[in-house]
């Protein structure tokens, strides 16, 4: 039997890393890429199993990449995956041909068995969730990604008052195992 292989399309460069090599360390092979035109190019030189594409790229949107893939590569089974999980684009992600969508976070074992189509439920079992601290954590490092840094416009998007916001992140949480 050969090696299962995965495009990853994720520009998030942290969680794709981490991803990547957690896939690795379950005997599948990834390749990562950052947006949408790589992931094309990606495709058109080799052969994948499966991909997995967040929902938000940069400027782009990773649901017009579900029926671009798919028209390369037919076979491909696409888990569309997020951090902006609504009922709306799930429908949409189905529609254009994902397989299944998943909010972030979810662990390699719930993505890899989206991707099979494992009879067992994809919903993450206690002992899989991630700490509130640490997604909490996550949205704040978002929301000052897109304010360019700056931390009073961070607290207003997140509907904070700026001082709170300082002291949260004073209180790093600690790092999963």
């Amino acid at each position: 039997m050969s090696r299962e292989t995965v495009l990853l399309v994720e520009d998030d460069a942290v969680f794709g890393r981490s991803l990547a090599r957690a896939l690795e360390r379950r005997g599948v092979g990834c390749t990562w890429v950052e947006d949408p035109a790589a992931a094309r190019q990606a495709l058109a030189q080799g052969r994948f199993d499966y991909a997995i594409l967040d929902l938000k790229l940069g400027e782009h949107s990773g649901l017009p990449l579900v029926p671009e893939l798919h028209a390369l590569a037919p076979e491909l089974r696409i888990l569309l995956l997020t951090g902006y999980a609504s009922v709306a684009t799930a429908v949409e992600a189905i529609k254009r041909g994902a397989i299944d969508y998943l909010p972030k976070p979810a662990s390699a074992d719930m993505i890899l068995r989206a991707l099979r189509g494992d009879a067992e439920d994809t919903a993450p079992l206690p002992e899989q969730m991630t700490p509130l601290s640490r997604i909490e954590w996550e949205h704040i490092q978002q929301a000052l990604h897109e304010t360019g840094g700056n931390l009073s416009a961070a607290a207003r998007l997140l509907g904070m008052h700026r001082r709170s916001l300082q002291r949260k992140l004073a209180k790093r949480p600690v790092a999963e195992p």
